[in-house]
């Protein structure tokens, strides 16, 4: 098995996701808890990545004033696990999540616990009411923070990369979800110009994460990550050069050769129904 610091990314499942998602709205009904607690099971892949395929519901409170009081059920999760293995061996216990959205004070706490029945265990936060676009998971896993005056050890988080990732036969489930839940009311035209709107606004909360990051950077408060700064290179790369004096004239020429097409088309329609019109004649 793959040590702590050979994890390289994280691959979640839908059904995953499902089953928190229906674990937090069962939870908003009875209680008032503010995030729920469950064990994540899978697989490690080749080259410390780890497959996230199956999960389940641990009973979990904890007090919102002294976030160092808090409970979760050790034997339900033991019972729990237990049946789990009788049905698919191949699935054991790879770490835990819950909802956040963010990371908690007591994480590292629940983490140690959890690394009982799992050494390498990875914390997942999946966010069951996101509201922005992107993914609604983040990966962490737990490493030894050294300080610098020479005080012990501590534990902290690390953030891990992390993707959602299907088979086909879930793939095809979650194509039949998105088919019912589709609104057929709603005309194209406006699902169109939805789709535009959502597409402008991640792209516009990625650019205000770009900036924020390469600000931090220039005022010295992150250190520099070459690989990112190459990566927004290529970005900047695939940008059209607007400055040229031969984009205007491009854009015209294309423009005018479309409008050019759809008058010929056009033309051509007038042209049949003139000679219907003469053979009915």
């Amino acid at each position: 098995m793959p040590s702590e610091t050979s994890v390289t990314k994280v691959i979640v499942h839908p059904l995953v996701l499902l089953s928190v998602v229906d674990h937090f709205n069962r939870m908003g009904k009875i209680g008032n808890q503010k995030r729920v607690v469950g064990v994540l099971l899978g697989c490690w892949r080749a080259k410390g990545v780890l497959d996230v395929s199956n999960s389940f519901a641990v009973p979990f409170d904890e007090d919102d004033k002294d976030k160092s009081v808090w409970f979760l059920d050790h034997d339900y999760l033991e019972n729990m696990y237990g049946m789990f293995k009788k049905v698919n061996a191949r699935e054991r216990v790879v770490g835990w999540y819950h909802t956040g959205p963010k990371l908690c004070q007591n994480d590292i706490a629940i983490n140690e616990l959890i690394r009982r029945y799992c050494p390498n265990s990875v914390l997942v936060i999946i966010d069951a009411k996101p509201k922005d676009l992107g993914l609604p998971t983040e990966a962490y896993i737990a490493v030894e923070e050294v300080h610098d005056d020479g005080s012990p050890t501590s534990k902290t988080f690390e953030h891990v990369p992390s993707e959602i990732g299907a088979e086909e036969a879930e793939e095809v489930g979650v194509e039949h979800l998105l088919r019912d839940i589709k609104d057929t009311t709603v005309g194209s035209l406006s699902q169109k110009i939805t789709n535009q709107l959502l597409g402008l606004k991640g792209l516009n909360s990625q650019l205000r994460e770009i900036k924020n990051y390469l600000l931090k950077v220039g005022n010295g408060q992150l250190p520099v990550n070459h690989q990112i700064v190459y990566q927004l290179q290529d970005i900047l790369n695939l940008l059209p050069d607007l400055a040229q004096d031969n984009f205007t004239d491009t854009q015209c020429v294309e423009m005018n050769g479309k409008e050019k097409e759809k008058d010929d088309r056009d033309g051509e329609k007038e042209e049949k129904k003139k000679k219907l019109g003469e053979r009915e004649l």
